[in-house]
């Protein structure tokens, strides 16, 4: 995919230098070279507009000198028909029609000429200007339509170029596509997330006809009913909850026993490779120290070696703690994988109250998980096996303060919480959630003070507050 992808740049950057550079230049040059035909053509339009207003002045002028002429002559033969007017009133009358006469043959002159010359004009911007500005455009347009046939034939090269390349990725594609093995990648992501924690044994048969006191088997996947008017949320307690489920308000052990035994191994794996190679770090830095105090020692007037004990006595000590810390996880490390003899009592007693406080993550069905109620210890051996009470759990949750609310949810389903620690709710009911879901696929709600529990994930739509503050939030 990533050579096919390189192909397609190949022909983007190709086409940006060869074809969208060349193509950006010449239409600047085309923009031009229009503006210019352009102006030529409102140039030669402005002329000859002009040359229209000079004729049409110059027959209002013609045809004005004319009027005065005719009225000029028709008032020198009224005054010559009448006796009673001098002599020199006509004469005088017979030289003003002669001035009218002879302007008006100068205005018939003036006029002549310039419709001669406007005629000229016109044709010229018709038959000439015109026609030369729309072929210089035309012209213009067929230069550009080669170009881009041209450019598209550029393209094409370019393109045909890569064409075996690009047939090779994609039948290097459906290859790959053909080898991809789904059992080999399922197997992968199952290496990856499985826990390492052993299914449980069988419940053993408890005989009520007997009149003795009965005990509760130890495979057993609950703790004694003793107590439970106690610890059911409905009750008057407040806070107090299932002890499997109670959540872990510390940090994370650095031993990572909180986790599923795999998952633990590959933390405490991870974890002491960094350590190695931070010690190989410290190491590298120790050694370049030295051959510089060294070089001191043998140059003095580049630098005092003395300078150099602080620095180097304090990468050693680093080094000393870093190799500590390395053989403690490494330790652990071998606990995990069985090179070890299992922990003492004691260690395992630890171990099984913590993990008690830690469910193991449920199967995301619906209905049908089981309740956080439940968790199984990294060892399960015969011997020795703690069980943890309810009652051993009491006094600390009783001291407990109700974890405030850090949002709301919706019901989307009803769910029937029939098991000890769950809470049963109706579709579209709003309720509090006091605790995000830890990946185990249960969201712990609240109704009301006396009432809260957890409900599966998958019921419910949850709305989280950004300003929330109390319960920690799990992801």
């Amino acid at each position: 995919m990533n050579d096919y992808a390189g192909q397609h740049e190949v022909i983007s950057e190709n086409m940006t230098s060869n074809i969208t550079v060349e193509l950006a230049r010449y239409v600047q040059e085309l923009k031009q070279e229009r503006k210019s035909y352009f102006h030529d053509g409102r140039k030669a339009q402005q002329h000859i507009e002009i040359c229209w207003k000079q004729l049409e002045s110059s027959k209002r002028r013609f045809e004005r000198d004319c009027k005065e002429a005719d009225r000029a002559q028709q008032y020198f033969e009224k005054m010559d028909a009448d006796i009673n007017v001098t002599k020199a009133d006509v004469e005088k009358a017979r030289q003003q029609a002669q001035v009218r006469h002879q302007m008006a043959e100068d205005s018939k002159a003036d006029y002549s000429s310039i419709l001669q010359k406007f005629n000229h004009e016109q044709h010229e911007y018709y038959h000439t200007h015109i026609p030369n500005i729309f072929q210089k455009i035309q012209e213009m347009e067929e230069r550009r339509i080669v170009r881009i046939g041209e450019s598209m034939k550029t393209y094409a090269e370019v393109d045909r170029q890569v064409i075996p390349i690009i047939g090779k990725c994609l039948d290097e594609i459906v290859k790959a596509a053909e080898s991809i093995d789904q059992k080999n990648d399922s197997q992968l992501v199952i290496e990856a997330y499985k826990s390492g924690f052993e299914p449980p044994g069988d419940i053993e048969f408890e005989d009520y006809t007997q009149p003795m006191k009965r005990t509760v088997s130890d495979n057993s996947l609950s703790n004694s009913r003793e107590g439970k008017s106690e610890l059911k949320f409905g009750g008057k307690s407040k806070g107090k909850l299932w002890p499997f489920i109670k959540k872990n308000k510390g940090a994370t052990p650095e031993d990572f026993s909180n986790l599923p035994p795999e998952q633990r191994r590959k933390k405490l794996q991870q974890k002491v490779d960094e350590l190695n190679k931070e010690i190989q770090k410290e190491m590298d830095q120790r050694d370049a120290i030295t051959k510089m105090k060294d070089v001191y020692l043998k140059n003095p007037q580049m630098g005092d070696p003395a300078s150099l004990d602080h620095k180097l006595a304090e990468v050693s000590q680093n080094i000393e703690k870093l190799r500590l810390e390395a053989q403690k996880f490494e330790a652990w490390l071998a606990e995990v994988e069985g090179r070890l003899p299992a922990r003492s009592e004691q260690g395992r007693r630890q171990s099984g109250m913590f993990d008690a406080q830690n469910p193991a993550t449920v199967n995301s069905c619906a209905q049908d998980r089981e309740s956080p109620d439940g968790s199984y210890t990294e060892e399960q051996s015969q011997e020795g096996e703690v069980k943890v009470l309810a009652t051993d759990f009491d006094d600390e949750f009783d001291e407990e303060e109700p974890l405030p609310a850090i949002g709301t949810c919706k019901a989307l389903y009803t769910f029937e919480g029939q098991n000890e620690g769950t809470v049963s709710v109706v579709e579209g009911e709003t309720l509090y959630v006091i605790e995000e879901d830890k990946g185990d696929g249960w969201t712990r709600i609240r109704r009301n003070e006396d009432e809260e529990g957890y409900v599966p994930t998958s019921y419910v739509e949850v709305y989280l507050d950004k300003n929330a503050k109390g319960a920690k939030t799990y992801i």
